[in-house]
């Protein structure tokens, strides 16, 4: 017959090489046998901590500590609680543990539970302390400029980003969240250079890889060289809103090459061939033989190879950079917006894949629909627009999102607005890129494109900003916008 203790340490190199079944197995044999061995029961928990079994593992470390209250096990009972999102039973042993064993792992772990809890002050304390005790610990800064960037303050969060990079040079992500609090403070020389490490870069080119694999592996990145006879390839990659703002650039990508052409989404290829500046748009489905280029590049990388500053970002066009198709403009207009009110588009979701924090409950917007003279309609689309159920009863809403198959039907109808009011999503970059007067609603940390003076947006001369007090606060947002609102109807 085998020992315990022999069948302890093969369970134990098992356990190491990641069998968890086998260990499993071994380990409940070993308690069959030794019902309280408080070790194999934390074994056994850390097990299933590791198979992501968060209801077991708390059930067989609580057993090893009622066995014996050993400070690892309530290490491990405390790990369980943070990486379920139990934060504040997490907390709580944290700030027991660290009385006993301020190590950093474990002043790194309350500082963690704390950030989780969004007790943000603690948490700041205690980042701070974890790097007192170990002052490389890179994770610490990272996560302390996320903590800046939640208080707004862009510039504290560069200076920690860039000690936890003087750290670990290596730390891709540190590099592109650094890239973003520099864009937010308009330092746009390093923030887009910092911003080529993105991952949504490197998947654009290695989908377009895939689809025409002969040509982009024999024809190289657009690095700024001379377009006078050459035809430049660019292509999507990100969210909507970000192809509709640096659209902007297109004219002067046109007049710099001999052709351009250019790969969006879909929903935005009907858009921009009403507005192609002579550039040439395709879509997903054409195939390799139809085109050919001399170079190639993922459309957010264009400023940065213009070398762009603060002012170049910024292009304006005096009547906007796109315009909607005449006869949709018509069709919506006859079918819709033929009333003397003033007429608003509102939207309320965007993609949550990004940022949930964006996302305005409908029922927010009923106080608007209280001021006399106006016309509703919904522009939401997708996602989102089961909500329109709570709103149709109100204030004779009308629903146009559902009308939309593309961005060339929603400016159609966007042309025929008097004022939209959204959240931060594509639909404001739409209105902007038009010229059409824009709303943008914003959590209280936001999106670091509309930089840090708020008092005016620099990408759109027709939108108009505004912030959440405090995280969470929609209704002061709508207290104020209804205040300006009526000021506008009754003038």
């Amino acid at each position: 017959m085998v020992k315990s203790s022999e069948k302890l340490e093969q369970a134990l190199e098992i356990h190491k090489k990641g069998n968890l079944t086998q260990a499993r197995d071994l380990y409940n044999e070993i308690l069959a046998e030794e019902p309280e061995n408080a070790q194999v029961w934390d074994l056994l928990g850390v097990l299933y901590y590791q198979a992501n079994k968060f209801e077991k593992a708390e059930e067989f470390i609580k057993k090893a500590i009622s066995l014996n209250p050993r400070l690892y096990y309530l290490e491990n009972l405390a790990r369980v609680y943070l990486d379920k999102g139990d934060y504040k039973v997490a907390s709580g042993l944290y700030e027991d543990i660290v009385q006993h064993s301020p190590t950093y792992e474990n002043s790194f772990n309350l500082a963690m539970s704390y950030k989780g809890a969004h007790e943000w002050e603690k948490a700041k304390a205690a980042y701070h302390k974890s790097l007192e005790i170990n002052p490389k610990g890179y994770e610490s800064y990272f996560n302390l400029a996320y903590l800046a960037l939640n208080d707004n303050e862009p510039q504290e969060a560069i200076r920690c980003y860039e000690k936890a990079l003087e750290i670990n040079p290596e730390d891709w992500e540190s590099v592109y969240f650094l890239s973003l609090a520099q864009m937010q403070t308009k330092d746009y020389k390093n923030g887009l250079k910092n911003f080529e490490s993105r991952l949504c870069r490197q998947s654009a080119i290695l989908s377009q890889e895939k689809i025409y694999p002969n040509l982009m592996k024999t024809r190289p990145l657009w690095e700024g060289q001379d377009l006078t006879d050459k035809v430049l390839f660019t292509y999507y990659e990100a969210g909507y809103g970000d192809l509709l703002m640096l659209y902007r650039f297109m004219p002067v990508l046109t007049k710099m090459a001999k052709k351009v052409i250019i790969k969006p989404q879909k929903e935005l290829a009907p858009l921009f061939r009403e507005n192609s500046y002579g550039a040439e748009v395709i879509e997903i489905f054409d195939f390799e033989k139809e085109i050919d280029f001399d170079y190639h590049i993922p459309f957010l990388s264009v400023p940065y190879v213009l070398k762009c500053n603060a002012q170049d970002m910024f292009i304006h066009h005096d009547d906007g950079y796109l315009k909607a198709n005449p006869p949709k403009v018509r069709y919506y207009k006859e079918r819709y917006c033929e009333n003397d009110k003033f007429k608003i588009g509102i939207k309320w979701q965007g993609n949550t894949h990004y940022d949930r924090e964006r996302v305005i409950n409908v029922t927010d917007f009923f106080p608007l629909f209280e001021i006399s003279g106006t016309q509703f309609y919904s522009f939401q689309t997708l996602d989102g627009s089961e909500e329109f159920e709570k709103l149709k009863d109100k204030c004779n809403i009308i629903n146009l999102g559902e009308t939309f198959s593309n961005f060339s039907d929603t400016a159609g109808a966007l042309e025929n607005m008097d004022l939209i009011i959204s959240n931060d999503t594509s639909l404001v970059h739409l209105a902007g890129a038009m010229k059409k007067p824009c709303w943008v609603l914003l959590p209280y940390i936001y999106n670091w494109r509309w930089h840090t003076d708020l008092t005016k947006c620099d990408w759109y001369d027709s939108v108009k900003i505004y912030r959440q007090k405090d995280h969470g606060d929609w209704n002061s947002v709508f207290t104020k916008v209804k205040e300006d609102l009526s000021s506008i109807i009754n003038m």
